[in-house]
C-alpha cells in the first residue's frame, strides 16, 4: 500500500528536498506541496493524504492551526508530523494537543524521516526519542491540570493507568511488557482499550493526556540522556 503525503514547509528548498527523499522511497508517495498553512489545508482536502509533514512557522496561517482545520473537517483517517527546528520548540506541546501524531527535527537523516511517515501512517506515534520525551516534558508543564480530563481517569483501570505513565515517559510496548511482565500483544490490546475508553486518537494523545490529568508530573523523573 502506498502511503500519500503533502510536504508542507515555507522553504522551498526544505519542501523540495523532503519531497524528494520521500518520493525516492517506494511506499511513499508526495501528492502535493504546500508553502503555507492556507495551502496545506487546500492540498489535504484536494488529495486526502495518509500524512501531512508540516512546518510550524509558515505565513497566512500557521502550522498548529492548520493541523487543527486539518483534523476537525478531515473525514478521512490523515495523521500530522510536525516539523520543527533542533531547538526545543514552545509550539511542540500545543501541536500535539491540536492533534498531531509527533514531530521530527528538520535536521533529520533521510532514511529516519521516512521511517517517521510510515510509523504514523501506521497509526503509530513519535514520542520515543529522548529529544521527544523532554520536550514535552518541558512545555506540558504550562497548561496545568486539566479537571474535566482528570475525571476520565476513573475509567481506566490500575493497569491500564500503569501503562498511560509508562507510554507518556516515551516506553515502547516492549518496554512496557518487560517492566509489567506481559506480552507485547497484551501490551497493544491495553493500548486499543486506553483509546477507546478515553476516546482518545494515538498514543501522542495518550502523552498530552497524562500530563494533563496529572497521571505524570514535568520535571519528577530523569528523561532521556
Amino acid at each position: 500500500m502506498t502511503i500519500r503525503v503533502v510536504v508542507a514547509d515555507d522553504q522551498a528548498l526544505v519542501r523540495g528536498g523532503f519531497s524528494m527523499i520521500l518520493g525516492a522511497q517506494p511506499d511513499i508517495d508526495v501528492v502535493a506541496e504546500a508553502g503555507t498553512g492556507l495551502e496545506a489545508i487546500t492540498a489535504a482536502e484536494k488529495h486526502h493524504p495518509d500524512v501531512v509533514l508540516m512546518d510550524i512557522r509558515m505565513p497566512e496561517l500557521d502550522g498548529l492551526e492548520a493541523t487543527a482545520r486539518i483534523l476537525a473537517d478531515a473525514d478521512w483517517p490523515v495523521r500530522i508530523l510536525i516539523l520543527t527546528t533542533f531547538d526545543p520548540d514552545e509550539y511542540v506541546y500545543r501541536a500535539l494537543r491540536s492533534g498531531a501524531s509527533g514531530f521530527v527535527l528538520k535536521d533529520i537523516p533521510p532514511a529516519e524521516l521516512a521511517t517517521a511517515v510510515r510509523t504514523v501512517a501506521g497509526g503509530g506515534a513519535l514520542i520515543a526519542p529522548s529529544i521527544t520525551r523532554r520536550l514535552i516534558a518541558r512545555f506540558a508543564a504550562g497548561p496545568g491540570v486539566n479537571s474535566a480530563v482528570a475525571e476520565r481517569v476513573h475509567r481506566l483501570t490500575e493497569r491500564e493507568r500503569d501503562i498511560v505513565v509508562a507510554v507518556a515517559r516515551g516506553a515502547t510496548n516492549t518496554e512496557i511488557a518487560e517492566r509489567l511482565f506481559v506480552g507485547p500483544a497484551t501490551v497493544k490490546s491495553h493500548v486499543s482499550s486506553i483509546l477507546t475508553k478515553l476516546g482518545l486518537r494515538d498514543r501522542a494523545q495518550i502523552v498530552v493526556f497524562a500530563y494533563e490529568s496529572a497521571l505524570v508530573e514535568p520535571g519528577a523523573h530523569d528523561i532521556g540522556h
